[in-house]
């Protein structure tokens, strides 16, 4: 199971763009910014697949979620918590029907389903980062208040301390803003969060860009170790190195189209 977003990587689900990811009708509804190109996305898909593999992590690969072009950002539609996974409640109207198929896909996997998040709640898995014995929360317009609340009873359950932000609007999760980097080391943006936020963590602060939505967003893959979006996120790679993170560096513009960064297309199962 996952109790902390910096520890190491050993098990992600992630949906390989075969052909819904390209079948938008309605961009804004969809919330796509535009349509991707087939062969450049599977080739970045196989490559963000082919370095989790390098690293020893296992990589499950659910099948597309039919009609749903969204269902390659597999973090959204769970939470994976300590006990077992939370279902959540897509803010997208689009993208509703994605926590069923995740559900399923999961319990196939014997993993146990110790919650929902239920109407007129919603709230999305890149609106949630755990680290150690805290969990943040993003209020945006993906996660509402009564989704919030609801998340925050249940991890309050098993023993987190909850932190939950209202989002500026530019950011459409809170995974955009920050990202774990090792078990208590975060990536955040300047002037995003409160004063004393993230007491008890060590942070590494970039600037946000005009709240660019995915400026803080890298996978993790262990202590000081991530995977970031290297054509659109140089200067904040150029920052990690020098305050000794080693980066791989990938180009996921095709993702970007979507909506999405490098979080949002796996969903950890498993952290050691």
């Amino acid at each position: 199971m996952l109790r902390n977003e910096g520890a190491r990587l050993t098990r992600v689900v992630v949906c390989t763009p075969r052909t819904e990811y390209f079948n938008v009708t309605d961009l804004k509804a969809q919330g796509m910014n535009e349509i991707a190109d087939p062969p450049k996305t599977r080739q970045q898909h196989d490559r963000l697949k082919s370095i989790m593999k390098d690293f020893g992590c296992e990589v499950l690969d659910a099948p597309e979620c039919p009609g749903h072009p969204n269902s390659v950002f597999t973090r959204d539609p769970a939470l994976v918590t300590p006990r077992g996974f939370i279902q959540l409640r897509m803010g997208l109207k689009a993208r509703r029907g994605e926590e069923i198929w995740m559900t399923q896909f999961l319990k196939s996997l014997d993993e146990p389903c110790v919650g929902e998040i239920t109407t007129p709640a919603v709230a999305e898995g890149g609106d949630l980062i755990l680290a150690g014995a805290v969990a943040f929360i993003g209020v945006s317009d993906r996660t509402n208040p009564q989704g919030a609340e609801q998340l925050s009873a249940f991890l309050s359950d098993m023993d987190y301390e909850v932190r939950t932000l209202k989002l500026h609007p530019g950011y459409l999760h809170i995974g955009g803003a920050m990202s774990a980097l090792g078990n208590r080391r975060l990536l955040c943006c300047k002037d995003v969060f409160p004063k004393d936020f993230f007491k008890g963590f060590d942070t590494i602060e970039v600037d946000h860009q005009n709240f660019r939505p995915s400026v803080g967003n890298v996978i993790c893959l262990a202590e000081n170790e991530v995977i970031a979006n290297a054509e659109e996120n140089m200067a904040v790679i150029q920052i990690l190195e020098k305050e000794g993170v080693k980066v791989h560096g990938i180009d996921l513009s095709e993702f970007r189209k979507g909506g999405g960064g490098p979080t949002c297309l796996i969903l950890p199962l498993e952290r050691k």
